[in-house]
């Protein structure tokens, strides 16, 4: 896709657009060849408006100066002729990722894009956002736009392709007409085998609490409250997820528990298999990791990796001070760096053929298996673990599910957060669905439903509904 939008050069081949042969030096050849690309992390400038993001390197001018009033204009007929509905005078980093997703969109409409290349584009959506982008794609469709949808989530790839084209290690492994094929197919000719997409988990066995949140409430970066006397207790050999639509605390919470954020008010208290407390409420992300907790962030490239830094330097970051990395009087250990690069790589099939290269070389799935690797390294008794699969394989996927069930078996807590509905009954044994900053309802994974969590998710409880009607409130 970047050699397609002309950020790469290819060694050989050839490109065609409408029977013609293409050679692009760059990215401006593409789109000036109508070609217009959305990566999975999006290229927007935060502090800038909507308006003049789109409008960014093609603006129309008024004598010596920007015609912001015409550039506007055309955003919003733009965002009415596709349904694609912005705020035009939003700053960028106010929106939600779904609202900058549109952005992207319009900006490759906006420079007379008829070829659109989407990169993951429901990685980081929510259930809702996926079902609008899919809408937006159809009439995009329609109106003779072409789409390459980069994917690896079957079920809209189904949902939304004429035809399908599978690639595994840089090669062609086959096309076919999406009508003809089923999902375990498509995973058959991605992975190179069998794919089970069913997680194999044995009942939880009751064992003793090891973390207890109590009345938890915290502030946004806005000042605004978030978490609104939140609590729940999560046991040795169990996971515990959160459902709900991103934005509604969440991202908080984490922040919290990981000693990246104080809380306002409440407590969090971790126990040991006597039952002896230790109040972290307030501690140090170093402070929390030291009493056995680690932490897979929701965001690998902004708090999980060092992009910059190598594979086996990620693999000790928060470690490197620690033995056998380092000795008593702080001096690096070489070779139990290299070793411990060895062993992960091979544990976890971090697929990067060098220890030496950077991470930021690595594919969404490897990358995330660094992060995975490194903090599985610490042998936690806690583990907070927030969007597991984001931007991964269908390979990736599986093997992260084995070993989050593997965890649990083994005795560690779970606090599992994700926008997947799927992956939170089938890995969770509770779950607790989060409703502007409260915990509207908990349950256990048997009586949850995509359909019941998604209802949940959006403020209609028990507690707000009469005869099966949403209540105004929540209408």
């Amino acid at each position: 896709m970047n050699i397609l939008y002309g950020l790469l050069e290819p060694d050989s081949g050839e490109i065609f657009i409408d029977e013609k042969q293409v050679k692009f030096n760059g990215p401006k050849d593409a789109i000036e060849a109508g070609i217009g690309m959305v990566h999975q992390h999006f290229m927007l400038a935060g502090p800038l408006t909507v308006t003049e993001n789109i409008i960014l390197g093609s603006e129309p001018e008024g004598g010596l100066f920007l015609d912001y009033k015409k550039a506007r204009s055309f955003v919003v007929e733009l965002s009415e002729r596709y349904g694609l509905k912005v705020d035009p005078d939003a700053r960028i980093d106010s929106i939600s990722v779904g609202l900058a997703q549109r952005v992207e969109i319009l900006k490759t409409l906006y420079r007379g894009a008829r070829i659109i290349v989407l990169d993951e584009p429901t990685a980081v959506l929510t259930p809702q956002e996926v079902g609008d982008l899919l809408k937006i794609m159809d009439k995009l469709r329609k109106d003779g736009v072409t789409i390459v949808f980069i994917s690896h989530k079957l079920r809209e790839v189904k949902r939304i392709t004429d035809e399908i084209t599978v690639i595994r290690a840089g090669k062609t492994i086959g096309t076919r007409a999406t009508r003809d094929v089923d999902e375990n197919e498509i995973a058959r000719m991605m992975v190179g085998r069998e794919v089970s997409f069913k997680v194999d988990k044995k009942p939880c066995e009751s064992r003793e609490v090891k973390i207890s949140v109590s009345g938890l409430e915290a502030h946004n970066d806005k000042g605004l409250k978030c978490l609104k006397n939140l609590s729940f207790q999560i046991r040795r050999g169990e996971v515990f997820a959160i459902a709900g639509v991103e934005g509604n605390g969440q991202s908080e919470l984490l922040d919290v528990l990981g000693g990246m954020r104080t809380p306002s008010g409440g407590s969090i208290k971790l126990f040991d298999k006597d039952m002896k407390e230790t109040d972290i409420t307030g501690s140090s992300p170093y402070q929390i990791y030291d009493n056995r907790v680690a932490h897979i962030p929701e965001d690998r490239h902004k708090r999980g990796l060092q992009l910059k830094f190598s594979v086996k330097e990620n693999l000790v970051t928060s470690l490197i001070h620690k033995w056998p990395f380092a000795n008593l009087f702080g001096m690096i250990n070489s070779g139990a760096i290299n070793k411990n690069a060895a062993d992960k790589i091979s544990g976890f099939d971090i697929r990067c053929g060098s220890a030496e290269i950077n991470a930021q070389n690595l594919s969404g799935g490897n990358q995330q298996k660094i992060v995975i690797a490194r903090e599985l390294s610490k042998q936690p008794e806690f583990i907070i673990i927030a969007q597991p699969t984001r931007g991964v394989d269908i390979g990736a996927i599986e093997f992260i599910h084995k070993k989050i069930i593997e965890l649990r078996d083994s005795g560690v807590a779970i606090l599992l957060i994700s926008a997947e509905l799927s992956e939170i009954i089938n890995l969770s044994d509770r779950i607790g669905v989060i409703y502007n900053g409260e915990l509207l309802e908990v349950m256990d994974a048997a009586e949850a439903s995509e359909e019941k969590l998604g209802l949940l998710m959006v403020g209609v409880s028990k507690k707000n509904t009469d005869g099966g009607k949403v209540s105004d409130k929540n209408a």
